[in-house]
């Protein structure tokens, strides 16, 4: 502010009388800022604001940032480090082959099974064929053993079942009764075919084997299909056909039985969900795509690209049988860049929302073949559920 005579004005604060003299020019209550000579204009008054309103209380723009630990699964899951390849162990005699049981009843059962033997080399022989399909189309040559060719064989003898059982009329909309019908033969004819590829010293095994075989096609009770668990004799040189040809027909077979009888899904996300049947497929055919030079993760929008590439990579398959199967808008649900990343993510994704999941682990088996902890339910969960 300024006086009459042009000085900018300011306002000094009188001196306790006791305060010794900062400056030996006289002590005066306004002075010019620019000159510093006095000036008879009378200062502006000082907080005047202060003293007749409080301060004013405004929210911050935005809060302060804090690093909260992960609180949802999928935090947790991109969290979580990328399951790990591990081989397989051959067994070798003496055999004490057993009919397998259910064991799973709680989380701290789930967690004592990841942390054994059976657990880390179940996840690492997921993760192993994943590897064994890597930048591979379905159709790419690959070793065929004849263990390999008759399991095919068996896959094209069960698809060729469903077109002898037709399906019969009735109200339920999903679970066709005549599924029964194809399950009951199943039953009944599994251990011959499982012998068609068995070696002499390893028949004795069907009594092992057969279960896990007969759970990979459903539950004939509930007449609905989940996430399957199935085995074989193989070896090392028959991974990449174990995924390329046994796989890729097992699939082709699911989907038929899934169409044809009408399977309900174990558990069902809705049309934003992935497939509510498979799992892996989305993790081999990831595996197909890494380093592929013109298809990326957001081809799978790409109506042509799905036409004519799906016969060839598992993913592309998974997404058209998707949007043949549900209605409405389909999201891109992985927010990687890369095949690398997507194939990373549903392998953390497959430990996290299939096997760590008690509704899903519940009914998984263990034998001689997939071991038993001694931290497991001492109990087979039949005795347990009283059934």
């Amino acid at each position: 502010m300024k006086d009459p005579d042009g000085h900018l004005l300011t306002h000094q604060p009188k001196q306790h009388p006791n305060s010794p003299a900062t400056s030996s020019t006289p002590c005066t209550a306004n002075i010019c800022v620019k000159c510093g000579g006095p000036t008879s204009y009378p200062p502006p008054p000082q907080d005047s604001l202060s003293a007749t309103s409080p301060t004013p209380m405004y929210p911050p723009i935005r809060s302060p940032a804090v690093n909260f630990p992960p609180n949802n699964s999928s935090q947790a899951i991109i969290l979580a480090p990328v399951p790990k390849s591990r081989k397989v162990p051959t067994i070798s005699p003496p055999y004490n082959f057993q009919s397998p049981s259910k064991r799973i009843c709680s989380p701290d059962d789930i967690l004592c099974f990841h942390q054994s033997d059976s657990g880390k080399n179940f996840l690492g022989f997921v993760v192993v064929l994943s590897e064994a399909i890597r930048s591979h189309k379905i159709s790419d040559p690959c070793l065929e053993s004849p263990v390999v060719k008759s399991i095919v064989s068996i896959i094209e003898t069960l698809a060729q079942w469903v077109d002898e059982i037709p399906t019969v009329e009735q109200a339920a909309r999903y679970g066709n009764v005549s599924y029964r019908t194809w399950h009951e033969r199943l039953v009944e004819k599994s251990e011959s075919l499982i012998l068609r590829f068995l070696p002499d010293d390893l028949k004795a095994s069907t009594v092992e084997i057969v279960p896990y075989f007969i759970d990979s096609f459903g539950n004939s009770s509930r007449i609905d299909y989940g996430t399957a668990y199935g085995m074989g004799v193989i070896r090392e040189e028959d991974y990449h056909a174990v995924v390329a040809r046994v796989f890729v027909k097992y699939l082709d077979l699911m989907r038929k039985l899934q169409l044809v009888y009408c399977l309900e899904p174990a558990g069902s996300h809705g049309v934003w969900g992935l497939d509510d049947y498979h799992f892996l497929p989305f993790i081999f055919g990831s595996s197909q795509l890494i380093d592929h030079k013109y298809m990326k993760p957001k081809s799978i929008h790409n109506e042509d690209i799905l036409d004519n590439f799906s016969n060839e990579y598992m993913y592309l398959s998974c997404i058209a049988y998707i949007k043949k199967v549900k209605k409405g808008f389909f999201a891109e649900h992985s927010p990687f860049h890369t095949w690398n990343k997507v194939n990373s993510g549903m392998l953390k994704m497959y430990k996290a929302e299939v096997m760590e999941k008690v509704p899903i682990m519940q009914h998984f088996l263990f034998g001689w073949l997939i071991k038993c902890t001694d931290c497991l339910s001492k109990k087979p969960r039949e005795l347990i559920d009283g059934h």
